[in-house]
């Protein structure tokens, strides 16, 4: 039945980017940043195509020296800061269903600014959610000390609990409860739901936990050093 499925990875990788210039083809370890989502999606044992979704021809070139076959650009009204990933998604959708003449059961949308994600990831995750009944799965991993329960709202330059309790919570970070955030590594989702409620995941989306230090999602300078020192 898992190897019955077709499954699209789309990897978007627009050229703009605010607090990084070019984030998603800057260099860690001499290899650009794009280069490591390729890689892994192209060693997982159950994806059947993937699709780069790009306006910057600099991103397509660098994607073609991997080995990856990129047959559209990306037009510009989907580019922008304001383009919504569902639009994306579907324009990447369509294109790849007429480029590959085949139609696809499941997309899974590789963030290239999520580095530590291996192969094993991608294919356990795929493995998960066509094993169970549900339409779409979302890589999350636990927030740790950055708990709701620890955190603040300002309000009149006066300090409130953000979880509105009178007390803060101050038991040690193990004994608080689990609590989770997408990590921005993994999104899953079967096509047929994806084309029907035009949404990449729902109130009944599976998780698929990660570790910390396999979940850095690039966003800023901080996180680029991090991902630097975890890929050394």
């Amino acid at each position: 039945m898992l190897n019955s499925k077709k499954i699209l990875a789309i990897i978007p990788a627009r050229g703009g980017s605010k607090k990084i210039k070019n984030k998603n083809i800057v260099k860690i370890k001499k290899k650009p940043l794009l280069g490591y989502t390729i890689e892994q999606a192209l060693k997982s044992k159950y994806i059947d195509e993937i699709c780069l979704s790009s306006d910057s021809i600099k991103i397509i070139n660098i994607a073609k020296s991997f080995g990856l076959n990129v047959f559209f650009k990306r037009p510009k009204i989907l580019s922008t800061d304001d383009a919504l990933t569902k639009d994306v998604v579907k324009h990447a959708l369509e294109k790849s269903k007429k480029y590959f003449k085949k139609k696809f059961d499941y997309f899974i949308l590789l963030q290239p600014t999520c580095p530590l994600r291996k192969s094993f990831h991608i294919d356990q995750s795929i493995k998960k959610l066509i094993n169970s009944k549900h339409n779409s799965l979302i890589s999350i991993c636990d927030v740790d000390g950055y708990h709701p329960n620890r955190m603040k709202v300002i309000k009149k330059n006066l300090l409130f609990n953000y979880s509105k309790k009178k007390s803060e919570d101050m038991r040690p970070r193990q004994k608080l409860p689990k609590v989770f955030i997408r990590n921005g590594a993994i999104y899953l989702t079967k096509v047929s739901f994806f084309e029907k409620k035009k949404v990449i995941s729902d109130k009944t989306s599976i998780p698929y936990l990660m570790e910390q230090d396999t979940s850095i999602n690039i966003d800023g300078p901080l996180d680029l050093e991090l991902a630097k020192i975890l890929l050394s």
